[in-house]
């Protein structure tokens, strides 16, 4: 499709892109340094190759700033570098020392005096600013309005239900966008607003569950066993993917039994990666059995080979965090310490990672996915490159 201004805004529906974009809490500024240098690659006159956005996490927050500039990767590439260029903890969740203190307070008390019905806070850290955030900069009722311009196709943000157990997709498109179901997740048609967004990205115990249509959802990681499955229901031909997690640095030294800073860094690592790990590979035996059954001939099912080009962090973002570590709140820092068993290491920062919404450590790996783009840019050029109109 063309805009009237003679700039191409995405291509046709035969080799349609969609961008998906994992979770991972403060992982995801390295999202937002890639897709900055991915602007720089796409031809001038191509305003936006994407026409699908799958987010999931802090994923579908950075997928819906660029949904909401549809018609110009760059101007969302722009509104998302101002966003997380200056971000600091505060405009995330509430650190002091008051709403701290008053959290471990209710713990104490919920935990003793649960019998007598008084129930421990469902999780760590007031997410108030962020919400006020959302609303501020995110201009949702764009999203719409690019759907009906053809600017782009569809946008999707998922969350895991604690009601069914099931991963929940919530997107936007046009009409005719049918709905799905499967076995453990279903896609559902939705206006979007910051309340999707919130429960997408509500990490368990670290921020509270969030209440969508009367069913309470956490982060979208949880339970999302597919998840390049919402852009394929989408009508995407072609997928880019940045997971906003990389190698994970081996722990050599022998403290005995892991900090609990250590094992929640550990369950994160895992709600983050393996799932896109295994449909990663799930997309590719498919691709692999198209491609030999197109070569003897032989019918495919309907089945459809699917390009894809995924591309990760090439450093450890924990070993990045613990350089970072002391910019973190006083009191987020206090209670950080307290779960790391044998005193704080390279290795426990691990957790503080997802949490640390500080501008050097974002600043930091916005450069790295921008550094990451630019060493592959031959190979993302040639994907990105839309057909001619």
């Amino acid at each position: 499709m063309r805009a009237g201004s003679g700039y191409t805004v995405f291509v046709d529906s035969e080799s349609r892109l969609a961008l998906v974009m994992s979770g991972g809490g403060a992982h995801a500024a390295y999202q937002v340094g890639a897709v900055r240098a991915m602007a720089r690659l796409v031809p001038r006159h191509v305003q936006n190759p994407f026409s699908i956005y799958c987010g999931t996490s802090a994923g579908a927050i950075n997928g819906a700033v660029l949904a909401a500039h549809a018609d110009s990767l760059r101007e969302g590439v722009g509104r998302l570098t101002h966003i997380w260029g200056r971000f600091s903890v505060d405009q995330v969740f509430v650190a002091d020392w008051g709403a701290l203190a008053a959290t471990a307070s209710r713990w104490l008390m919920g935990l003793t005096l649960g019998r007598l019905g008084r129930m421990p806070p469902l999780a760590l850290l007031d997410r108030g600013p962020l919400e006020e955030l959302l609303a501020t900069e995110l201009p949702f009722a764009r999203i719409g309005a690019h759907i009906a311009a053809r600017h782009m196709h569809a946008v999707c943000v998922t969350a895991s239900s604690y009601t069914t157990g099931r991963s929940v997709t919530f997107f936007e498109g046009p009409s005719g966008q049918a709905p799905w179901e499967r076995a453990d997740r279903l896609g559902v048609a939705a206006r979007l607003s910051a309340t999707h967004l919130l429960a997408s990205s509500a990490i368990p115990f670290v921020f509270e569950p969030v209440a969508v249509d009367g069913d309470y959802y956490g982060d979208g990681s949880m339970r999302q066993t597919a998840p390049l499955s919402a852009a394929l229901h989408l009508g995407a031909r072609r997928l880019f993917v940045i997971a906003a997690q990389g190698p994970v640095s081996q722990n050599t030294d022998s403290f005995g039994a892991p900090s609990l800073a250590r094992v929640a860094a550990h369950v994160l690592n895992s709600i983050f990666l393996e799932g896109l790990d295994a449909d990663l590979e799930r997309l590719e035996r498919v691709n692999q059995t198209v491609r030999m059954l197109s070569r003897h001939g032989t019918a495919t099912a309907g089945l459809t080979e699917v390009a894809c080009f995924t591309l990760r962090p090439s450093q450890d973002l924990a070993t990045i965090a613990a350089r970072y570590y002391d910019t973190l709140p006083r009191a987020l820092r206090f209670f950080l310490g307290a779960l790391a068993r044998h005193g704080r290491t390279d290795t426990d920062a691990g957790f503080a990672s997802y949490l640390l919404f500080e501008r050097g450590y974002c600043r930091h790996l916005m450069a790295l996915g921008y550094a990451d783009v630019v060493r592959q840019a031959g190979s993302i050029q040639r994907f990105l490159k839309a057909p001619a109109a």
